[in-house]
């Protein structure tokens, strides 16, 4: 597979995305996997027009995208990117094969526990992000490119 970044950010496609980690990464692809954003067009639409012209966006659904891995080999170089760790959990049991997640973008609000400038997360999201290290794959924190990559386990 030729996935060099997966991603969760809980602003989807945003100027970060768009520019700085595509760029970085020299993503040809964005799969976006999230059901809310799969059936909104709005999104869609919005996710289309935030990227540079020469990269590609395509959005699934989480189960959707669990039966494009099982078919489909992925070619390009590309960015999965999510809103949360529980739709990649539930995609690495349908047999994702990735070595590590960078979290970078998920708010804080009156629910989560703030583990970082940019990452908080709910019990259930720990439980996952937990879930994923004990399975193998390495989950990292941060913002952009240039930033100093933090091990979640120390945040936790």
């Amino acid at each position: 597979m030729a996935i060099e970044l997966v991603r969760i950010d809980d602003r989807l496609i945003h100027g970060q995305v768009a520019t700085t980690w595509s760029r970085n990464f020299n993503i040809e692809q964005i799969l976006i996997i999230d059901d809310k954003t799969k059936g909104d067009p709005v999104a869609a639409s919005v996710a289309n027009y935030a990227v540079p012209a020469d990269v590609k966006v395509i959005i699934f659904g989480v189960a959707q995208f669990g039966e494009v891995i099982k078919k489909t080999e992925i070619k390009k170089k590309t960015m999965l990117l999510f809103t949360n760790p529980m739709d990649i959990l539930y995609l690495v049991g349908q047999g994702l094969k990735i070595t590590e997640v960078n979290a970078g973008g998920m708010r804080f609000n009156g629910n989560r526990k703030r583990l970082s400038k940019a990452v908080s997360v709910t019990e259930e999201e720990n439980k996952a992000f937990n879930d994923l290290i004990s399975n193998g794959i390495h989950i990292n924190v941060q913002m952009v490119p240039k930033d100093p990559r933090v091990d979640y386990r120390t945040l936790n």
